[in-house]
């Protein structure tokens, strides 16, 4: 009985410790107040280019990219109801750079940045993830034969929501940075997109 026990501990002790080790980096971004991870990263990876990197929101249920035709992302909601979206992060498949190990996002609202919430997403917004640090090596039929990161995120507008704009920010990476110092060990590309957030 009592190793049983030990035992279950003992895992529920590694299941955290994991658990903190994947969240790590946009848990720092969600912590601190810099406007973005270029504070604390470099931009010198070689995935710089826009047109192999794919940094993308579908609907769940369509499967339909919300990005407009000025380049920003349109994300509405009906008030009190949930809508769930994908977060699609990667390269095309016919990119022939190294592959980034590991892509990390964030949807934050930049008036929040100096705030000590650790939610940075927009005012009467519930939102269920609105950040992700994931290895490379999902797939969605929409992007088939990409390298990609895909995770949901479920959104929904409260009775004193207001429409707003937010910022999605991306990074690709590959190797690892070394702890005090994101500077080193880790190269990576930066991206910013534009959210519009709407109420119906």
């Amino acid at each position: 009985m009592k190793v049983s026990i030990i035992l279950i501990v003992t895992l529920a002790a590694l299941a955290m410790i994991s658990e903190r080790a994947f969240a790590y980096p946009p848990g720092v971004g969600i912590l601190g107040k810099s406007k973005s991870c270029m504070s604390c990263h470099v931009n010198n990876g070689p995935w710089a280019d826009d047109q192999k990197t794919i940094v993308d929101i579908l609907d769940k249920e369509t499967m339909k990219s919300l990005r407009q035709s000025d380049g920003t992302f349109l994300l509405d909601a009906k008030r009190g109801q949930q809508r769930t979206v994908l977060t699609v992060i990667g390269r095309t498949k016919d990119d022939d750079s190294p592959l980034p190990h590991r892509n990390a996002w964030l949807y934050i609202d930049p008036t929040r940045i100096e705030t000590n919430s650790l939610s940075k997403f927009a005012p009467g917004w519930v939102v269920n993830l609105q950040m992700a640090c994931r290895l490379v090596g999902d797939k969605v039929a929409v992007y088939e034969g990409a390298k990609i990161t895909v995770l949901p995120m479920t959104i929904q507008p409260l009775d004193d929501t207001l429409d707003t704009e937010i910022q999605l920010q991306v990074m690709l990476t590959k190797g690892e940075a070394i702890k005090g110092s994101g500077k080193e060990g880790m190269i990576g590309n930066y991206f910013e997109r534009k959210i519009n957030l709407k109420v119906y």
